[in-house]
């Protein structure tokens, strides 16, 4: 491998300080959103399916704006998308590591190509600020080229104890077919990498896309199959979770299941999955990554500055619509009422509107689902706590809230224990150094968090006693780079799957001992 790749190196992020650059951004906001209302079919086996049951696909900063018109999904369509699959997985299995690898390979050339019009279709369809954009953009070329490498050391000899008279080896062989339900928050990263991961070790997948950003998958399912991969190997069928994706869940056939989303979401994939149903052969699978209640724990010795700045931009970056997102900071007692000025005053001075325009921070929520979420949490917020900045919210024409801080609020608060996933965070008192651990691991989950301090014997036990599976020291708790940090969570933060590390396509792979006597 060594002779044919470079060593992997995660992707530059774009400098938009350049104004050839901000030019060439504009340029690609302009082109995405020149097809507006486009109609966008299924594909089963290379063959565009129209089913006449749409979809419209709306600018969250704008509701009125259709995007795109989806062809949804259902049951039939499933069980010829399962055929088709299951036609397509042996050959694809059967063909040399390095050939699978190519494609991933070619299609990192092509995202490369074309990383701002990917960029750009995010900030219409979800409300990603250029910057948000531009570093998952490039995360997903990372994924492509981090598991290209990978599928190569999987598919190579593997390490086994050598035994008289006999020539014994492991192999590491394909699940077969299964199932890929990316979330919304990242469309482009996770979407991608869970499906490169899954089609590099050999498998075929029905690729489910979050109905709130088909849009961005169906831009890089054409990647793919312009890179080369087969038709059948990748089923584009977005369509209802609650009829399309219980149905895929509980298929006989689905080999396994690989999904980001919500708690109760995973939680009741791993309930179908666990049930055996009429003509199943196997123990499914699943590869779960769920929520978070992330911390970041300021201790008394923090740079304050650095320590105010990271929270500010871990809790609000993207609306706080991720599972990494800093929704909980546990403030030693001696900095807590200057953090919590410091803290809310920046806040304040985050701009709010829609992320075509470069200057906003902070752009639309979701969904009209996710504003109603979050504002009936500001609520709760504001009978539990103090509320210190933000709180407002817009929703005539966008998703619009204003990143909202809560002080003085306690470990028993909703808004301390449950997952909000928008622009909210609660800001906690502890009496010293051991109280906020316990105050940081009071919580189901366990996803990501950061310590700042300065002195090294706690951040030694920090380092130990934080139970969280990305914890960082003296940096925000977002941001994961693939091959850096690898990605998963304890607890019902999920499988722990670690996406982005060298364990990750082994969780689509069964290992196979074979042994010739000589």
């Amino acid at each position: 491998m060594s002779g044919m790749l470079n060593e992997f190196r995660n992707e530059p992020f774009t400098d938009f300080g350049k104004p050839e650059n901000q030019a060439a951004f504009t340029k690609a906001l302009s082109l995405a959103g020149s097809s507006l209302g486009e109609e966008i079919p299924l594909v089963v086996g290379g063959r565009r399916v129209r089913t006449g049951k749409l979809l419209s696909n709306t600018n969250p900063a704008d509701r009125s704006v259709v995007l795109s018109r989806h062809h949804l999904a259902d049951r039939s369509v499933v069980e010829k998308a399962i055929a088709s699959a299951r036609k397509a997985q042996p050959s694809w299995g059967a063909l040399p590591a390095r050939e699978r690898a190519t494609v991933l390979l070619r299609a990192a050339r092509l995202l490369r190509e074309r990383r701002h019009e990917i960029s750009a279709t995010m900030v219409l369809e979800i409300g990603k600020s250029w910057p948000e954009a531009d570093v998952e953009t490039a995360e997903a070329i990372d994924f492509l080229e981090f598991y290209a490498r990978e599928s190569l050391r999987w598919g190579g000899e593997i390490p086994v104890t050598p035994y008289p008279s006999e020539f014994p080896e492991t192999l590491y062989v394909p699940l077969g077919v299964g199932t890929v339900i990316p979330p919304w928050n990242f469309p482009a990263a996770i979407c991608l990498g869970m499906a490169a991961a899954a089609t590099v070790t050999g498998n075929a997948v029905l690729l489910k896309p979050a109905s709130d950003t088909p849009l961005v998958a169906w831009r890089l399912f054409q990647i793919l199959e312009e890179a080369g991969l087969p038709d059948g190997v990748v089923q584009y069928l977005p369509g209802p979770g609650a009829d399309v994706g219980d149905y895929i869940v509980e298929h006989p056939l689905t080999r396994f299941i690989s999904f980001t989303g919500s708690k109760a979401v995973g939680l009741g994939i791993q309930q179908k999955a666990s049930l055996a149903a009429k003509g199943q052969l196997f123990v499914k699978r699943t590869v779960l990554e769920m929520g978070g209640k992330d911390f970041i724990v300021v201790d008394e010795d923090a740079d304050f500055d650095e320590a105010v700045q990271q929270v500010v931009a871990s809790a609000f970056g993207f609306q706080g619509q991720k599972c990494s997102a800093c929704s909980r900071a546990i403030v030693h007692k001696r900095l807590y009422r200057r953090f919590v000025d410091a803290v809310a005053a920046r806040t304040e001075k985050l701009t709010v509107g829609p992320t075509t325009d470069r200057g906003n921070f902070v752009g639309p929520v979701a969904s009209e689902r996710q504003f109603k979420t979050v504002t009936d949490y500001i609520g709760v917020g504001g009978r539990e706590a103090m509320l210190v900045a933000g709180g407002t919210s817009d929703g005539k024409k966008g998703n619009f809230i204003r990143p909202t801080v809560f002080a003085n609020v306690q470990a028993r608060h909703r808004i301390f224990k449950e997952e909000i996933f928008g622009p909210v965070l609660a800001i906690t008192e502890a009496r010293d150094f051991d109280h906020a651990i316990a105050l940081a691991n009071d919580t189901e989950y366990g996803l990501t968090g950061s310590y700042f301090g300065r002195d090294r014997y706690r951040i030694q036990r920090a380092k130990r006693e934080l139970f969280c599976g990305n914890l960082y020291i003296n940096r925000k708790c977002t941001g994961a780079l693939v091959g850096v940090h690898p990605f998963g969570g304890f607890n019902m933060s999920g499988t722990d799957s670690k996406a982005g590390g060298r364990d990750y396509l082994g969780l689509f792979l069964q290992a196979k001992s074979i042994s010739e006597k000589l």
